[in-house]
């Protein structure tokens, strides 16, 4: 039996289609048939293969650690295929959700049940070859999700833009039903996150967009309210709409403009939780953490547990409203440009083929 996967071969460079045997499972590993598999904006630096880290400076990712060839692909549902002998708890036709967020299993942060935080890891579509392929090898089927109800093509996103809107909203949980929070950038992403915080018991939630299209897709997700980014007066708009200053801010954009507008708009003792990857530094006076009593921090993906409970969440209280757009495998490069062109609006689902 033959896979076909689309490989970045060299940064910047097209994606080349590979035609390959299917790899056959040993030890712990389960072999799945690719039937959703989602694009995610942080593909695109993957792709570049640098993140712009300000003052004219990248974090080049080969000397990260990514390894070419890469088959990318991080927001996967597969049918389970074959299964390894030491392989438990699953049975060839389930359908199964992937944890891409894969650590060394052996350090502390592992152990601890946060391998998306693990400085050795191995996630699927980043460090290892990932689902934008016909099939998909998993080293264990503790990374194996059920979906419930839920259908491959609405499933898929929660592996990475569900998982990291959901973590990145628990940090600002305490808040969340009793004063608004805001949400900068509503692309993939942040659209995710304005309605899983609704989910989670949001009563007012506020859009923070520079377009227009997106602005009207946040209102629709859920948003009670949005907010032109690019406006002059954006923090004004954001301090009268939450009465004085955000309690909490989500950068679901992560630029040096986005970030210092969150900033630039919280209360004294307020929080923000930069999610983005667009790239950029921040220039930030040391006595506004004290004085401001303020707190900046950073929200990577999400844990196995926290994967868990957020299929519990929308099994219990519905999908998010994200639109979502079906394309087959063949369209990735055409996929990918759509998403750097900002074309896209919610997300794109690759469905393979054969």
């Amino acid at each position: 039996m033959r896979m076909r996967s689309y490989q970045v071969c060299e940064c910047g460079a097209p994606l080349r289609l590979l035609e390959s045997d299917v790899p056959e499972p040993q030890g712990t590993q389960v072999l799945l048939k690719v039937l959703a598999s989602g694009v995610c904006h942080s593909d695109l630096h993957i792709w570049d293969g640098f993140y712009e880290i300000g003052g004219g400076k990248r974090l080049d990712l080969v000397q990260r650690g990514i390894k070419l060839p890469l088959t990318m692909g991080h927001e996967v549902v597969g049918e389970v295929s074959e299964v390894g002998p030491g392989a438990a708890g699953v049975a060839v036709g389930d359908v199964r959700l992937v944890n891409p967020w894969i650590g060394c299993g052996r350090c502390k942060v592992c152990l601890r049940g946060e391998e998306n935080l693990c400085l050795q890891g191995r996630n699927l579509g980043v460090f290892s070859q990932g689902g934008y392929a016909t099939h998909l090898l998993v080293p264990h089927p503790r990374y194996l999700f059920d979906i419930g109800r839920l259908s491959p093509r609405e499933a898929a996103p929660l592996a990475c833009s569900g998982v990291t809107a959901y973590a990145a909203l628990k940090k600002v949980r305490a808040t969340l039903a009793s004063e608004p929070v805001v949400i900068v950038g509503a692309g993939g992403v942040g659209l995710m996150g304005v309605t899983l915080a609704r989910k989670m018991g949001a009563s007012d939630v506020i859009a923070v967009d520079i377009d227009p299209a997106k602005r009207e897709a946040a209102l629709q997700a859920g948003a009670t309210r949005a907010v032109d980014g690019a406006a002059p007066d954006a923090v004004k708009q954001i301090q009268a709409a939450t009465g004085g200053g955000a309690w909490a801010v989500i950068d679901f954009v992560g630029s040096s403009q986005s970030v210092n507008l969150a900033v630039s708009a919280i209360v004294k003792g307020g929080t923000v939780v930069v999610v983005g990857l667009f790239g950029g530094d921040v220039t930030l006076p040391t006595p506004f953490l004290p004085l401001r009593a303020m707190t900046l921090r950073g929200s990577y993906v999400g844990s196995q547990g926290e994967m868990a409970e957020l299929l519990e969440l929308v099994n219990r209280a519905g999908l998010p409203k994200v639109p979502i757009r079906t394309r087959a495998l063949d369209e990735v490069g055409a996929a990918l440009g759509d998403l750097r062109a900002g074309k896209v609006v919610g997300r794109v689902v690759l469905t393979p083929a054969g």
